[in-house]
């Protein structure tokens, strides 16, 4: 019965810490709801597994290290659809789950280690940390070759540029596509994207019935009126 309510405990504990990290710091913050299931899920499964582990090898041991090294090799992060602090909420759900899920662990530093954790994501993922730093991907219609034009260029389009990789140059359609990190202008009204990929727009060509440098309009010319021959 001890056992049994030391393990309530912990998982009582544990789905206290993942709820504030999900719908507390995540959720507002970035505002993917199909990450939030996926969250929930691993955290309580990896809970459960743990406290299935530890139970059946005693006090742990090699049965539960290996148990816990099988069942976090098959968990497979795409970096393509999941961003850097979406993989770091990640392992803070991971970590929330084995350290709750540990039953021999006391539950004064399961909770205090469980706040260290929810602390440090929120301070680290604070949207006032590095308000103005921005990233974007952008395509350029201009090859510059010049590093001093280069800056130029993307200054005047996005802000001051901090830090810069060009990934393609095309001299045959004359573009260039960046990578640039920037420090977004003061008094931006909205925030910009966290990787945004930004093609600076072609301006349109003008019809080919309108003459744009003399303002000239050719006017269709009126039908000639039909003779009758009867």
């Amino acid at each position: 019965m001890d056992s049994l309510r030391h393990l309530a405990a912990h998982l009582g504990l544990d789905l206290t810490a993942i709820c504030l990290l999900t719908f507390a710091i995540y959720y507002p913050r970035h505002r993917r709801r199909d990450l939030v299931p996926a969250y929930l899920a691993l955290n309580v499964a990896l809970f459960t597994i743990v406290a299935a582990l530890a139970e059946v090898g005693g006090r742990g041991g090699m049965a539960l290290g290996f148990g816990l090294f099988g069942v976090l090799s098959i968990i497979r992060l795409r970096s393509d659809a999941v961003q850097h602090q979406e993989v770091a909420y990640y392992f803070t759900t991971l970590v929330l789950g084995l350290i709750c899920g540990l039953p021999h662990l006391r539950f004064a530093l399961a909770a205090a280690l469980s706040i260290v954790l929810l602390l440090v994501v929120y301070a680290a993922d604070h949207p006032r940390l590095f308000a103005r730093a921005r990233r974007a991907v952008i395509t350029l219609d201009a090859v510059h070759t010049n590093p001093t034009a280069l800056r130029a260029d993307l200054a005047r389009r996005l802000g001051e540029p901090l830090h810069w990789t060009v990934m393609e140059i095309d001299f045959v359609r004359d573009l260039m596509v960046v990578d640039v990190r920037y420090r977004e202008p003061v008094g931006t009204s909205a925030p910009a994207p966290t990787h945004p990929h930004i093609r600076t727009p072609t301006p349109a060509s003008p019809p080919a019935s309108t003459s744009v440098a003399t303002g000239h309009v050719d006017v269709p010319r009126p039908a000639a009126p039909a003779l009758d021959t009867a």
